[in-house]
């Protein structure tokens, strides 16, 4: 295919090079001016788009979509797919999809999970909302970008599903985090904690697969002083999706407000900001009961 790849960052770059890897004749374009390997860079992103059969972007939040948005699909061949990669607010995925119906292109938005390893690796998952024609259309690049694509219905229900599953692991962290902190001023040793924990009704991806403790469980970034895998500034962003989707549709969602307050906190006044968000851990370590 023809593919344009517009927003080369951390996770772009890796995504668009293994789309170049497989055969795929990429062109690219970042305001920022970087590139990724395989791709050939063109001077706007109106160029990069004009022949494309797929448009993939990748970029920080909605309001930079809709702006994208704008300039590109003007631009883009008829019948052409714009698939967004973003994880951005419902209500920007649904107009930015709207949009590109009116111009008679396809559109996806298709959220990932797995981070910039599962990008490198070709290994993310993607939660999809839009037509089955353009899922289909799109459906073998998933299979080289990642191990799994979930089709969720119609445009903004990727998105949807992104912010309920990240709402889950914001809040399973933070409880783990407290977990272990309790288990340390109770004398139970945090190996014997894992041991039980990862084996019992506890059971959670937080504890299992990410364990926040250094030196327990599997490798995780708390073995590398929290650098991120997932940046707690991240889970912010999309703990606060979450919430001003409950609020558009008037959702009760307690325990995810409680998860964003804490994570604003730890971001925006504490020194959680560039951490992995599993960093709670020593957060709580040293605080009491207030």
């Amino acid at each position: 295919m023809q593919i344009a790849f517009i927003g080369l960052g951390n996770m772009g770059a890796p995504m668009a090079a293994n789309l170049a890897a497989a055969g795929h004749d990429v062109t690219g374009f970042d305001t920022a001016g970087t590139s990724a390997d395989g791709v050939t860079m063109a001077a706007s992103a109106k160029e990069a788009v004009k022949d494309a059969d797929v448009v993939i972007t990748m970029l920080p939040n909605g309001g930079i979509l809709r702006a994208v948005a704008d300039d590109i699909i003007p631009a883009m061949a008829a019948g052409a797919v714009l698939l967004d990669c973003s994880t951005v607010d419902v209500a920007s995925a649904r107009a930015v999809a709207d949009q590109a119906a009116q111009a008679g292109l396809g559109a996806l938005d298709a959220p990932v999970s797995g981070g910039i390893g599962g990008a490198q690796a070709g290994t993310l998952t993607f939660m999809v909302g839009g037509s089955p024609d353009a899922f289909e259309k799109a459906r073998p690049l998933f299979d080289i970008m990642g191990q799994k694509a979930v089709h969720c219905g119609p445009s903004g229900n990727g998105q949807a599903a992104k912010i309920c599953n990240n709402m889950i692991l914001g809040a399973t962290m933070i409880v783990t985090c407290e977990a272990f902190s309790l288990a340390d001023k109770l004398g139970l040793s945090r190996e014997a904690m894992f041991d039980v924990v990862s084996t019992s009704s506890g059971y959670s991806w937080s504890m299992n697969a990410y364990c926040p403790a250094p030196g327990v469980g599997p490798t995780s970034p708390a073995d590398n002083g929290y650098t991120p895998g997932f940046a707690a500034d991240l889970m912010l962003k999309d703990l606060r999706l979450a919430q001003q989707a409950a609020e558009s549709v008037d959702a009760d969602t307690p325990i995810g407000e409680a998860a964003t307050e804490l994570y604003r906190r730890f971001v925006e006044e504490e020194d959680g900001a560039g951490r992995d968000f599993s960093a709670m851990l020593p957060r709580f370590e040293t605080r009491g009961r207030s």
